[in-house]
């Protein structure tokens, strides 16, 4: 206003004034109501945090879930990043966060469920406790969250992912538990992509390999500080060489890839249903090899078993679609 000297002059610029701040108010509101948002369970590091940040950074506002009000500022310290206080085990924080997200106004474009655990050990020995709480954060987890998410993402056709991993295609020794909770992601994406398709709702898994994250660490320390599975283990040896190699996740690959795959996900019209992402060709020709000898062991014996020639022709009709 000080450029203006006549009184005249200096009402009609403060009408106008009034004018473009509500009319700018009204742009930045159109705007955000534009702005896609995600919701990000697990979000404060690792896969979770490395999604978060190319999410906002490619168009998106991003819902961090956290536990921790240390993490929470951290999140809300990036751009296009809103921290959501979220433990996928409390029905009531879930319910809270609905709530919260509701209020904002702008909807809720998509839901990725990242928030996970590891439990390791042999599956003979190890206690159910420990089975319980794998399932509750890995599998209920997302159980809970999309249930509850579900009538926003509806509304808005949006879409839905897992992180699931080549732990929910192949179980190996001492991975039971974990691979029983990836395996349970498998069987509940495919049920939840069919049943969503109705509402125009896209639903997916990425399907990650050994990346850089915290869970190494974070499963390593649970397995010292409980000793769920004891150093008089019948396995004692293979338990040694776990605590130590869990110790150097932190040192795989960095998770851009998947990343980028939860973005392709979020952005691309036609987005995948599956996407296997591994840091390197040895473990991505493990898992289709894997899923090529469960189809064989699935065909074998069996009364209405299929020549080598009609498996042949069936993966190429499958390769043509």
């Amino acid at each position: 206003m000080k450029f203006f000297r006549a009184f005249i002059l200096l009402s009609i610029a403060a009408s106008s004034s009034s004018s473009f701040a509500a009319h700018h108010q009204d742009s930045e509101h159109q705007a955000d109501q534009h702005q896609r948002a995600v919701l990000i369970t697990g979000a404060t590091s690792g896969l979770g945090l490395k999604m978060t940040e190319t999410l906002s950074n490619n168009g998106f506002l991003v819902y961090a879930g956290a536990r921790k009000d240390a993490d929470m500022k951290r999140l809300n310290a990036m751009e296009n990043v809103e921290a959501i206080k979220i433990d996928v085990t409390v029905q009531s924080q879930i319910d809270a966060a609905v709530k919260t997200i509701e209020a904002k106004g702008r909807g809720l474009y998509g839901l990725i469920n990242n928030a996970g655990v590891a439990i390791f050990g042999p599956v003979i020995e190890v206690d159910i406790a420990q089975l319980e709480y794998q399932m509750n954060v890995n599998v209920y987890g997302p159980y809970r969250v999309t249930q509850a998410f579900a009538p926003l993402i509806i509304k808005s056709k949006g879409r839905i992912v897992a992180t699931g991993s080549i732990a929910g295609i192949r179980a190996s020794s001492f991975f039971g538990h974990y691979a029983m909770s990836k395996h349970a992601i498998e069987a509940y994406t495919e049920s939840l992509s069919a049943e969503m398709a109705r509402f125009d709702v896209t639903v997916g898994v990425i399907e990650p390999g050994n990346y850089a994250s915290q869970i190494g660490n974070t499963a390593r320390k649970r397995i010292l500080d409980t000793d769920y599975w004891p150093t008089d283990s019948q396995y004692a040896q293979e338990r040694a060489g776990l605590v130590a190699g869990l110790a150097k996740v932190t040192e795989g690959k960095n998770p851009q890839d998947v990343a980028d795959a939860a973005l392709h996900f979020m952005s691309n019209e036609t987005p995948k249903m599956r996407y296997m992402v591994t840091p390197n060709a040895d473990q991505s020709d493990a898992m289709i090899r894997a899923m090529l000898q469960k189809t064989l062991q699935l065909n074998q014996g069996q009364p209405y078993s299929l020549s080598k020639e009609t498996l042949l022709k069936m993966l190429e009709e499958e390769f043509d679609k």
